[in-house]
């Protein structure tokens, strides 16, 4: 918005890539921001998934190609159940979960054939909320009435662009070639425009504010969190974030920090130790992503200030324990059997039986100890009445909107905004810089990450292709219970994607 070479920003989203509807939802208030500088903002693509066309609605003006279409129909979850599979195979499961948490859902699948009445309220709760987002912000940005836009959606007109330029959701119909010369309009008058694609023109800033000894520390934490001490993406390992947060604390340049969640759960103690550490010496301000549930709650909730998307997924303040018992079908399906020798009653339990009483008791007592201690930390770090936290707690899942309503979050922003209010909650407003702790990506990362779309192109690569191969895994290898299949959990819903930017 600053660079003067700049005169206006072309979105066009048909390119690879997803991001969820959070970091759409930050992508977006980032282009609004961007439009604040008087600058042109126009949309272009041969056709818009309802992520893009969200993302897009903040343009000033928005194409399509006059065969593409809009996919504007709502959101929606679906939600995969395996007991029939296991009883089929003759897999026991045995769930443990305290009655206070009805909402605690990620077991059901393995236990039930359908969405019990406690889950799909709260999805059906999250949807809507994500719905309401989606529609006032394009409504504000289109200045066409929420009511017309939902009925859009409920009858499916938008799909046809020229009924989608009737409605005001789309401003023509245009070929790319058209596009470039109306491009050409808007940038200058004599057509001598250049493109440069937003990577390539992250790699020509320079750094224009110089460096600050005030800094703000920028931790990421990115994933479902495990116990143990290295670095993996996808994963948080909580020594290794421990570590990191200890190492702001006891830095005399670090100002404050801002710790960035996006985290379904996990193994989260010793983080939630070190933020408590923290907090007492330096401003700590958390940024929701995608998701802050579950365990990604419990790391959040010491903070002094929780800043989190409208959309974002957060909550699920509960616990539950899962036990699967292979034995009968290993013997039955496959013929293996197992014999042993034990020194007392308790010495082999695993999933290769189920558990006896004694076992059963002493994992519900493991159950609710968590859950008090879940529902007491929250209260003492939001400064919440225990039994406020008790009705808004149960495993439940709220949207980010929610969530400040019934006071989990402070306010409804980005990552812009977090950085904002460390900054000033630091005195440092005027005079900072930001450190991110993140790892180096490895020389052989750099060299796929540059060559990986001219590969893609060179091999004939099929995108669709690829995309359903990504779905399997995050069914499969993604799927917490076979990275931690039993014992006692902090982890939200299974895989809930409100909407992908693809």
């Amino acid at each position: 918005a600053g660079d003067e070479r700049i005169v206006g920003i072309c979105i066009n989203p048909s390119g690879g890539g997803t991001a969820s509807a959070a970091v759409v939802e930050e992508l977006r208030a980032a282009v609004e921001r961007f439009k604040l500088s008087g600058k042109f903002v126009v949309a272009y693509a041969d056709s818009y998934t309802q992520g893009q066309y969200y993302l897009a609605s903040a343009a000033d003006r928005i194409y399509v190609q006059p065969q593409g279409e809009i996919d504007w129909r709502g959101i929606s979850f679906t939600v995969p159940f395996f007991r029939s599979l296991l009883d089929r195979l003759g897999v026991k499961t045995e769930v443990f979960r305290p009655a206070a948490c009805p909402y605690k859902s990620a077991v059901e699948p393995y236990v039930m054939t359908r969405m019990s009445d406690e889950n799909r309220s709260q999805m059906t709760a999250l949807a809507e909320s994500a719905w309401k987002t989606i529609l006032d912000q394009v409504s504000a940005s289109r200045g066409i009435p929420v009511e017309r836009l939902d009925a859009a959606a409920d009858d499916l007109s938008a799909m046809m662009p020229q009924q989608a330029v009737r409605l005001g959701m789309i401003d023509d119909t245009i070929y790319e070639d058209e596009f470039e010369t109306l491009l050409g309009a808007a940038a200058d008058k004599d057509g001598s425009h250049r493109r440069i694609p937003l990577d390539l023109y992250i790699s020509t800033l320079v750094q224009r504010n110089g460096y600050s000894e005030n800094t703000i520390a920028l931790i990421y934490a990115d994933g479902q969190i495990l116990d143990g001490d290295m670095e993996s993406d996808g994963y948080v390992f909580g020594t290794a974030l421990a570590s990191k947060l200890r190492r702001a604390r006891t830095d005399a340049d670090i100002k404050s920090v801002v710790l960035r969640v996006n985290s379904p759960g996990g193994s989260s103690d010793i983080v939630w130790r070190e933020m408590e550490l923290l907090r007492e010496v330096k401003p700590v301000v958390v940024s929701m992503g995608e998701y802050a549930a579950s365990g990604g709650y419990y790391i959040s909730a010491p903070a002094d200030v929780i800043v989190a998307d409208r959309m974002t997924i957060t909550g699920s303040i509960g616990v539950y324990g899962i036990m699967f018992d292979l034995g009968n079908a290993l013997s039955s399906k496959l013929g293996i059997t197992f014999d042993g020798v034990k020194t007392n009653p308790s010495a082999d339990m695993s999933m290769l039986r189920g558990v006896d009483a004694t076992e059963r008791k002493a994992i519900m007592r493991g159950v609710d100890r968590v859950y008090d201690t879940f529902t007491r930390l929250v209260a003492e770090g939001r400064n919440l009445p225990l039994e406020r936290v008790m009705e808004i707690a149960g495993g439940r899942v709220w949207s980010g909107s929610d969530a400040v309503e019934i006071g989990l979050a402070d306010t409804n922003g980005g990552l812009s905004e977090a950085l904002a209010i460390a900054a000033d909650k630091a005195g440092i407003a005027d005079d900072y810089s930001i450190y991110e702790f993140r790892m180096p990506p490895s020389p052989l990362e750099t060299w796929i990450e540059l060559l990986t779309s001219t590969a893609v192109e060179a091999a004939g690569l099929d995108m669709s292709d690829m995309t359903r191969a990504g779905m399997v895994r995050d069914m499969i290898v993604e799927n917490p219970f076979l990275a931690t299949d039993r014992g006692i959990q902090t982890l939200m819903p299974l895989n809930i994607k409100l909407m992908n930017l693809r």
